[in-house]
């Protein structure tokens, strides 16, 4: 583990490589699994300010999911969540592009310049889920088979996750706590 200011960082996203390839996978971690994405208790109330802005977005079956139930829920393990159209169906702010790859409606709103918040942290930062604790978070490589094809795509680009992922951790943890990864990246690896 890596230690920078109040974070504990996996050595795994320092050695593992990736790099989505939307076409192999057709943005599966959007729709398989058995809960939406987690949400920090912060990004509730900035979920609740876009959603309006995000409908036209939206599937009629994701807006259904969200009239029913919310643009959240809570899940089994009692975290918040984004909303699923059903259980084990997609997250309720997924619509399906012409080649039929899952793709956010929130970050869609975001590009469209409707909106000024890009997704939920999660989504941005994933494969690497974070773990909160009382003073520290865990930052980790979360494995998972479908992405074995961005796992490949790094492989042959030989692109680490925390270079893949630069922009989310800087816009959760700041350009400083990013300089002090890649120093420490350095200094892992030549060992």
């Amino acid at each position: 583990m890596i230690s920078i200011e109040n974070t504990l960082i996996s050595e795994d996203i320092l050695e593992k490589k990736f790099v989505c390839d939307l076409n192999a996978c057709k943005g599966a971690c959007c729709v398989a699994g058995d809960s939406g994405a987690p949400l920090d208790k912060e990004e509730l109330p900035l979920l609740e300010a876009v959603l309006e802005k995000v409908k036209p977005f939206m599937t009629k079956k994701g807006l259904k999911a969200v009239e029913k139930n919310g643009s959240h829920v809570i899940d089994g393990d009692g975290d918040y969540t984004t909303t699923l159209v059903s259980d084990g169906a997609e997250c309720a702010f997924v619509y399906f592009d012409e080649q039929k790859i899952a793709k956010c409606a929130i970050e869609k709103a975001y590009l469209e310049k409707k909106i000024d918040w890009q997704k939920p942290i999660s989504c941005h930062l994933y494969p690497i889920r974070i773990t909160k604790y009382k003073t520290y978070d865990a930052v980790n490589y979360n494995k998972w088979n479908i992405c074995a094809p961005a796992c490949t795509c790094g492989e042959k680009l030989d692109v680490p996750v925390y270079k893949f992922l630069k922009t989310p951790l800087i816009r959760k943890y700041g350009k400083d706590w990013y300089k002090q990864l890649e120093k420490s990246a350095t200094l892992f690896l030549k060992k």
